[in-house]
């Protein structure tokens, strides 16, 4: 009975996520989390790349020539390329023992762009390090040139999708020094995390005025629906809003006065953005937040289960965008 395509399908991804679950517990084994590795014997993995598998299968073909055409120099060319093949892995393996590896500090991102991460990269006094690749897997490495002794500070970037507390994959350090003919590498956990902020999304204008809490410090404007009073009446005013009642028991005529509490504060808050999803909304607070942050206005955020007061500055900035990046996901 033949399998159906899908069916191969779903069983070789199956496999595949088998497969990468158990080299992840293995590594988490080997080489745990930490802020700050040396690469040693236990996390360092080395063999031949394709052009040193090349380069072996010529070492056996000019073996297989001299011994068939007993020819002495031939033997000797093979040799001389086996011994070379033979010294090459202690020399690339050595490019990367001995390496150290430290965070520094991670930045903040917005959802949809680039996370970076600062390192510290140190070599000992034993030996330079050359042609040494760091980066994630998603992105671009960067290629560092260590002298003895030295270390130096490098920025790695790691595209992020998603808001929230992402944690990074691995490190994937590498080197291919001198020749090319052997890969040497390392998957380091430096245990890093990114705070992603919502992508920002208009929303249009800021909500000025528009949101009042119970209790809260309001100024009054007129033409609202709450009776405030009378006052007298004056050519232009409204029919409907004249006192009736007032008038028909003998007083002067007089027109109803109506006020509606308004918030001289910005609030930028869940409820006005009623109708659109958990992470729409949190993207459109996020933009309102740059916005009003940009015009250096004194905003506050409402969200459900939380309130942060009105405020301004850089400090503020970043605690209402934690917060919308904090937000609990929904669906999963």
């Amino acid at each position: 009975m033949a399998i159906p395509p899908n069916a191969q399908g779903d069983t070789t991804g199956s496999w595949r996520r088998r497969w990468r679950l158990l080299m992840s517990d293995w590594l988490d084994r080997r080489a745990p989390p930490a802020s700050q590795v040396v690469l040693d014997h236990r996390r360092l993995f080395i063999l031949p790349t394709r052009a040193g598998l090349a380069f072996l299968l010529v070492i056996v073909l000019l073996w297989l020539l001299a011994t068939n055409y007993e020819n002495n120099l031939v033997f000797a060319l093979a040799f001389l390329l086996a011994s070379l093949f033979a010294v090459l892995p202690l020399h690339t393996f050595a490019n990367l023992a001995g390496l150290e590896i430290r965070l520094l500090d991670t930045g903040t991102a917005y959802a949809g762009d680039f996370a970076t991460a600062r390192l510290a990269a140190a070599r000992g006094k034993q030996r330079p390090g050359e042609h040494i690749s760091i980066g994630w897997r998603e992105s671009e490495p960067v290629t560092l040139q260590l002298e003895a002794g030295q270390e130096t500070e490098v920025e790695i970037t790691l595209p992020v999708v998603r808001r929230g507390l992402v944690r990074a994959p691995r490190l994937l350090i590498e080197s291919r020094f001198p020749l090319g003919l052997f890969r040497c590498w390392s998957w380091v956990d430096l245990d890093v995390e990114f705070l992603v902020y919502p992508q920002p999304k208009p929303a249009g204008p800021l909500p000025l005025g528009e949101s009042l809490a119970e209790g809260e410090a309001e100024q009054k404007r007129r033409g609202g629906d709450d009776f405030s009073g009378l006052r007298p009446y004056q050519p232009g005013h409204s029919l409907r809003q004249v006192a009736w009642k007032q008038f028909a028991a003998g007083r002067d005529l007089h027109s109803k006065d109506h006020e509606t509490g308004v918030d001289s504060r910005l609030w930028l808050d869940w409820d006005l953005l009623g109708g659109r999803d958990v992470e729409t909304r949190l993207s459109n607070l996020c933009h309102w937040v740059l916005e009003a942050d940009r015009q250096q206005l004194a905003y506050g955020l409402r969200l459900p289960g939380r309130v942060i007061e009105p405020g301004g500055g850089d400090v503020h900035r970043r605690q209402l965008l934690a917060a919308l990046a904090r937000f609990p996901v929904q669906g999963v």
